[in-house]
């Protein structure tokens, strides 16, 4: 995939499907190269943290990860170092997707777990890509 078409089109798409409404970025969107492989580690994060705590199906866990990981990659490319990662922006942004995510594709049934398992994936993206 063309390099510059993947770093202006994919992150606005991911967000535009997560929230589920059309978004026009007032800037380019900033994922770098590395945006499928946060979006596996956030993926398989999700897994591990929804098995953990026993709850929800491993599917289910797999696209929260998913999109906390896009969303965590999409923030990452705004920065002026994108090699110096903050650990609470990470977390935050990670928490947050997971929350929306959730809510999107189970109706609001476990909302604090939904987020627990968008931090943990923001947490694991954090400490594999932190000065990589």
């Amino acid at each position: 995939m063309n390099r510059i078409l993947k770093r202006t089109f994919l992150p606005s798409l991911l967000a535009a499907t997560l929230t589920g409404v059309t978004l026009v970025p007032a800037k380019p969107a900033a994922a770098d190269d590395r945006i499928l492989e946060d979006v596996g580690i956030g993926a398989a994060a999700g897994v591990v943290s929804g098995a953990i705590r026993g709850r929800g199906s491993v599917l289910n866990n797999a696209v929260k990860g998913g999109a906390a990981g896009a969303a965590v990659n999409g923030v990452n490319g705004t920065r002026r170092n994108p090699r110096n990662r903050n650990l609470g922006q990470d977390v935050g942004v990670g928490a947050a997707a997971g929350g929306v995510t959730g809510a999107i594709t189970r109706g609001r049934k476990d909302t604090l777990g939904d987020v627990v398992d968008g931090a943990a994936a923001g947490a694991a993206i954090h400490i594999l890509r932190n000065r990589k």
